[in-house]
């Protein structure tokens, strides 16, 4: 295998450097014999790699000309190539940050001293899934694609599965590879179909094909049930519930804040291949995605576990971007510019934004059940006091994610409002009418279901005393959930860099000129929004020091809430999460599966009671699940042939060749 390499320092170069140096971050923790120096060596390679890469991705950016680098290699698939162009760039910068973040607060939540074996593993595969991910970002041949995400795929299985005594990991592992495969295979009749209408696997050139109804009906079916399914657009997101709940934490945030945005590149760079898109395509996300904005956050708004809640809420943000991409592929398929730079423009910057407050977030979590020893939220309470500088990083990304300023989720859903409400959305009364009652229900029950997890989790007492045994994360731990905040806050204030930011993808692919893109993203004000922003973060500042230099030296008396006519109330008598959110989970508990459960309330007196609600997966547990027991009833005369021995195996395989050389001759 000949790989042609040029070594001089271009933007390219540089990001494929970095990307093979945290490939292979892991080998130093399987090399050195003392577990604590390897881990540090590979949290160091990766964090100069990180950073080294994310110079290049911001001169993509920023302009520079993107260098094509070949790779020969002895398989009848052709040339592969690799190259970062500003669609690339923009995907592989908050990945790189990722990297960066996520490798160092490893170092503290798995560290090597105590858990050797369960670090090394660890750390091997977040190489591994990094690099493969930044590799599908990359990658411009099918195959190099497919092998690409396979090892994405693996990887990430094996991460997930590093607790695998546990029951719930099994089934989440289950879970994960059955969807991730389904979606491989429909990524195989996507890349089939590209060779055989180009005669190659490589990737076509932007808007090169012009093919007919069938297949380009099948193409991009294909296309959005393999990168759908990875990216947890319902009903595809099946595994992503119990796969960010049970994984490492740190893993979590790479899984959801990065693998999830993989798959909308994939929908992305396979639209652009087309000259001309139906226009039911455009429809077809534009519903996917308030469909699972909404079930999203729904769902969210029902769990009791923590990283569930964060992981569901993942679906919501990824209805979001979708709901972006909708506007502007309908926006291209009627000649309405405006419509398609407004909704391509705020689709990426969201994908920014959610990049850096859902790590933030799932860090946040690991600081939680570091601390506590476990993920339901209606046994916590007062970690505020336990956990006091986690608890205001953690409120920074709970605002973030509710899109609240000053914070950057409002900048980039305030660019959708603009967009579904400007000048040239007239045209698009359908849209209008579509979209912007969804991103306001939407948002509402964001609110609603991040107020619950602040306040049950940070605010009033502990409910299990357990807690209050609690400590502080490590500063390892908290320096990138400091760093991720910090860049939630400057993404708020400097809302017209994130715009600069997105703006060479947009013009590319929404096909507008640099003029034309100034003139229709002027249309929201985000020089206005970042100046509010930084005056009301400005008063949040003089307003927390006020109550630092005097309310707090003040003499403070200590005595009991309200307590509803209780004159010893007990701090399980506190609204719980669960109780909180009840009035929004009865309303649609038809919708996330909510159920209450009474135990032991009977006579005239009864004894103590029990009240507990349970949150079902309706999609997999009501309708997959039940499907795939039909199938296996269908298939189960198959079984006959797996019987064990070895020499009939093996004919199977020389009778499955034959017949394919059979029918394969002209």
């Amino acid at each position: 295998m000949v790989f042609v390499w040029n070594i001089d320092v271009d933007p390219v170069g540089s990001l494929l450097w970095a990307i093979t140096l945290i490939g292979l971050s892991g080998l130093p923790g399987l090399l050195l014999k003392r577990p604590g120096p390897g881990q540090i060596l590979s949290v160091g390679i990766t964090a100069c790699a990180a950073l080294w890469g994310m110079v290049g991705a911001l001169r993509i950016l920023g302009g520079a000309p993107a260098t094509r680098y070949q790779l020969d290699w002895p398989l009848p698939f052709g040339p592969c190539e690799l190259s970062v162009d500003p669609l690339s760039a923009l995907f592989l910068l908050p990945l790189l940050l990722a990297a960066l973040c996520c490798s160092l607060y490893g170092l503290a939540y798995l560290p090597a001293a105590s858990q050797p074996a369960v670090e090394k593993r660890v750390t091997l595969f977040s190489g591994l899934l990094l690099a493969s991910m930044a590799l599908v970002l990359v990658a411009r041949h099918g195959v190099l694609l497919l092998v690409a995400w396979e090892i994405m795929a693996l990887s990430s299985w094996l991460l997930l599965m590093t607790d695998q005594q546990s029951l719930q990991v099994q089934r989440a592992g289950t879970v994960y590879l059955l969807a991730t495969h389904t979606g491989t295979m429909a990524l195989f009749v996507l890349f089939s179909l590209v060779k055989g209408e180009t005669g190659s696997f490589a990737f076509p050139p932007a808007h090169s094909l012009a093919l007919g109804a069938t297949v380009t009906l099948v193409m991009l079916v294909a296309a959005l049930i393999g990168f759908g399914a990875k990216a947890g657009i319902m009903p595809l997101h099946i595994w992503l519930p119990g796969a960010h709940a049970n994984a490492p934490s740190h893993v979590s945030a790479l899984m959801s804040g990065i693998m999830l945005k993989v798959g909308i590149y994939g929908i992305i760079r396979t639209v652009s291949f087309f000259q001309q898109l139906p226009v039911w395509f455009g429809w077809l996300l534009l519903l996917l995605g308030a469909v699972s904005a909404i079930t999203g956050i729904a769902l969210a708004s029902a769990q009791r576990d923590l990283k569930r809640l964060l992981a569901c809420s993942s679906i919501e943000n990824i209805g979001i971007i979708c709901i972006g991409l909708g506007m502007a592929l309908v926006g291209l398929q009627s000649g309405n510019r405006v419509l398609a730079v407004l909704g391509l423009a705020g689709a990426c910057i969201h994908i920014i934004n959610h990049a850096l407050f859902k790590p933030l977030l799932f860090l946040g979590s690991g600081a939680i059940i570091h601390a506590t020893g476990t993920r339901q939220i209606d046994r916590m309470g007062g970690l505020s006091r336990v956990l006091p500088r986690t608890a205001p990083l953690f409120l920074v990304g709970s605002l973030a994610i509710c899109g609240l300023p000053p914070l950057n989720g409002f900048v980039g859903e305030l660019f959708l409002y603009f967009g579904a409400f400007s000048d040239g959305m007239l045209a698009e009364l359908p849209v209008i009418g579509f979209v912007a009652p969804i991103l306001a229900l939407v948002g509402g029950l964001a609110v609603i279901t991040f107020v619950k997890l602040y306040g049950a989790i940070f605010l009033g007492v502990a409910r299990d005393p357990a807690i209050k045994q609690g400590h502080e994360a490590p500063l390892a731990m908290l320096l990138p959930m400091g760093l991720l905040a910090g860049l939630c806050l400057l993404a708020g204030i400097g809302a017209p860099l994130l715009l600069q930011l997105v703006a060479p993808v947009v013009i590319q692919y929404a096909g507008v000129s640099p003029l034309l893109f100034t003139q229709i993203a002027g249309a929201v004000p985000l020089q206005q929004i970042a100046l509010v922003n930084g005056l009301l973060l400005a008063g949040i500042l003089v307003v927390w020091l006020i109550w630092c230099f005097l309310v707090q030296r003040a003499p403070v008396a200590a005595s009991s809430t309200w307590g509803c006519g209780y004159l010893a109330p007990t701090p399980r008598m506190q609204y719980t999460g669960s109780a909180f959110s009840e009035l929004v989970t009865g309303l649609i508990s038809g919708l996330v599966g909510s159920q209450g459960r009474v135990s032991g309330l009977s006579g005239a007196f009864p004894a103590s009671t029990r009240f507990v609600t349970v949150t079902t997966e309706r999609i997999l547990d009501q309708m997959i699940i039940p499907s795939l027991r039909g199938v296996d009833w269908c298939l189960a005369w198959l079984r006959h042939l797996q019987h064990g021995h070895l020499h009939l195996y093996i004919l199977y395989i020389f009778a499955t060749l034959f017949v394919l050389m059979v029918w394969s001759q002209p």
